[in-house]
């Protein structure tokens, strides 16, 4: 692995990178930190006034300045008042966005780090978590922050390869055709990771087929002396892995893989067990995360700690203590005696099944409730995507089941209902707020309660009501 190295900018080399021209300010200065929101910007940030399909970046020059920017980079200099601070640097782009990625790709290039980058129609996030904590037991690994991983976060995380992390890893996101291919151009992967293909924004794509090749597009530009981490149960992902230049190691559970998982044990709310098979050795492996799509994320973090040359007896000791993300399959055990289950952060119907499976599978428990909320984003196929995790819902043997949102979600109770879930057992609300309302009377002592719907949704209301209620 080649070195990396801090990368340093000064006013006129960012100016260069960025294409731009420096119109005010030392060139010079030294560049210490961006940002392009001025609630967070710190002092001594240069403030980037991106234009947003809702905001206008321009519009807050003034308050940048005042929170102690450094220096501006924008489009307009109308907003900027004059006479400035002498050692104030204005940067003047054709288009602040474009700007941006131009000074990633050049940070990224100059860092010498190696990038990991992972897409995939689920586990995106957890298996970025999971793959930096595996890997940082032999390197300095940076990771991209919570869900920055479309066409301005992933520039803001790559600019932070300038501080010398010899690996970063980062999540690529997208809702339309083109966008895997804008991130893959700006982050050059050395390592590609590919999830899964499920109906997750189908509202955008004609067939299954097309959100996966939509996704295929991190494999553009792979050669080979890249790495492609693909999983072997996915014959979507397969399809369009096999034609790649790339070095390929596969990942799965109970299919012949470079990393396969057999002998699963689903232990509920604490997670999966299994025996892991790997290039360097079997183990067995525990992951605390709930249901087995977090148990393939594992298998494929391990895909990728392997090919750099970390030991499977560390993997196995890091992935015992991993922990989830926020909201994201936490399970918190509160005074009350009611333990919830917070995976309020989104959802999409492949997730959802997984889930209620790991409820279902948790014993001990008094009663098993569920609040879900409209998975969004379906288009024409979200009726039926709904009325099948309704039925995954009564084979999960609820008690009660509560369903936030609009006609896709009455779809899902409706469901329950047709699958044998008493209909007193069974509520639909329009609201998150509602559903705190009416679930949070029913809880009691041995209760387990899943929280689960898309970000528009709010569900994130209900779970923080449980836990006020339960403390």
């Amino acid at each position: 692995m080649s070195a990396a190295a801090a990368v340093l900018l000064t006013a006129a080399q960012a100016a260069s990178a960025m294409a731009g021209s420096l119109t005010a300010g030392p060139g010079s200065a030294a560049i210490r930190g961006f940002s392009i929101d001025t609630r967070t910007l710190r002092a001594g940030d240069v403030y980037i006034a991106i234009i947003g399909e809702r905001l206008d970046g321009h519009r807050f020059v003034r308050e940048a300045l005042q929170a102690g920017a450094a220096g501006l980079v924008v489009s307009d200099l109308s907003p900027v008042s004059w006479p400035l601070d002498p050692a104030v640097v204005v940067v003047r782009v054709d288009d602040t966005t474009a700007a941006l990625q131009r000074l990633a790709k050049h940070v990224r290039r100059a860092s010498g780090a190696q990038v990991v980058a992972i897409t995939g129609s689920a586990g995106k996030t957890t298996t970025k978590e999971i793959t930096a904590e595996l890997l940082g037991a032999r390197y300095r690994v940076f990771r991209n922050h919570g869900n920055f991983n479309n066409h301005i976060g992933l520039p803001l995380s790559l600019l932070e390869l300038r501080h010398g992390p010899e690996i970063a890893v980062v999540e690529l996101g997208m809702n339309h055709a083109g966008e895997i291919r804008l991130l893959v151009g700006l982050a050059e992967p050395d390592v590609r990771v590919w999830t899964m293909v499920a109906e997750v924004h189908s509202a955008f794509f004609a067939s299954l087929d097309a959100i996966a090749d939509a996704k295929a597009e991190i494999l553009e530009g792979a050669t080979a002396g890249s790495i492609v981490v693909a999983n072997a149960a996915d014959p979507l992902v397969m399809a369009r892995v096999k034609p790649s230049p790339a070095r390929v190691i596969t990942f799965g559970i109970g299919v012949p893989a470079d990393v396969s998982a057999t002998g699963v044990v689903d232990r509920g709310l604490a997670g999966t067990r299994a025996t892991v098979t790997t290039a360097s050795g079997t183990a067995a492996v525990d992951v605390p995360l709930l249901g087995r799509g977090h148990l393939g994320n594992a298998l494929a973090a391990m895909a990728v700690a392997g090919a750099y040359g970390v030991p499977l007896d560390v993997m196995v000791e890091r992935l015992a203590a991993t922990r989830p993300a926020a909201r994201r399959g936490e399970v918190w055990r509160l005074p009350s005696g009611v333990t919830l289950v917070d995976d309020s952060y989104n959802s999409n119907p492949r997730a959802l099944e997984r889930t209620l499976e790991a409820v279902a599978a948790e014993g001990g428990c008094a009663r098993r409730l569920a609040v879900l909320g409209e998975m969004l984003e379906l288009g024409e196929q979200a009726g039926a995507l709904h009325e099948a995790c309704g039925r995954a819902a009564a084979r999960a043997g609820l008690a009660h089941l509560v369903t936030v949102g609009g006609p896709p979600a009455l779809a899902l109770a409706n469901a329950a209902v047709a699958a044998g879930m008493p209909p007193s057992a069974v509520r639909h609300v329009g609201t998150s707020a509602d559903a705190a309302d009416f679930v949070v009377p029913l809880l009691r002592e041995g209760d387990v309660v899943l929280v689960k719907g898309s970000r528009g949704i709010r569900t994130d209301i209900v779970a923080d009501a449980v836990k006020a209620a339960g403390a």
